[in-house]
């Protein structure tokens, strides 16, 4: 297994709508396994495969007791929504704001290997789902924000101090992967 490099903000793979998984074969397995060390290893909430660079429907998550993954999700949404929390992402180091999440989720989806699966999960596991989902899909928390919130969010990301956190953040998580990361913001 291996520690992935973390994309940032700015990347094109994280506004990019992520292709479905075909091939459950030893790739998607290793992807999997090297994605929830790489979340654990930043002490992540969650991770999306475009966050490691990969284009693929694939999230692993890590809420309490509750930890796996899921490849190709479905989700079904509560029509109620629970309290706004304040999130943050991997991809945006140094940002955080409430984001309205429904308050309940089942998804559906299959495991590393191909076989069937069904999740459920409310309130911060239900946030995670959607978190990681949107992802998939190529959007941001930063989309989901109230007007004001995403004012005052993208106003930070302008600031001239913000390429110091994001650096600051990708020299942290290098020291980490060791030679194979490489450098800059690109990577």
């Amino acid at each position: 297994m291996a520690i992935l490099g973390i994309r940032i903000i700015g990347d094109p793979v994280l506004r990019t709508q992520a292709q479905e998984v075909t091939d459950f074969g030893p790739e998607l397995q290793k992807l999997v396994e090297d994605m929830d060390q790489t979340m654990e290893d930043v002490h992540g909430a969650g991770l999306a495969a475009p966050q490691v660079g990969v284009s693929l429907r694939v999230f692993t998550y890590q809420i309490g007791e509750e930890r796996g993954h899921i490849v190709n999700p479905v989700l079904e949404l509560s029509d109620d929504y629970q309290d706004d929390q304040v999130e943050g992402c991997l991809s945006i180091p140094g940002v955080a704001a409430p984001v309205p999440r429904r308050r309940y989720v089942k998804a559906t989806g299959f495991d590393k290997y191909g076989n069937p699966v069904q999740l459920e999960g409310a309130d911060m596991l239900a946030r995670c789902f959607q978190h990681e989902t949107d992802h998939l899909d190529g959007v941001l928390f930063l989309d989901r924000l109230a007007p004001e919130e995403k004012k005052k969010a993208y106003r930070t990301l302008r600031a001239a101090n913000y390429s110091k956190t994001a650096n600051a953040t990708v020299q942290q998580r290098a020291g980490a992967l060791g030679s194979s990361f490489g450098a800059g913001l690109g990577n």
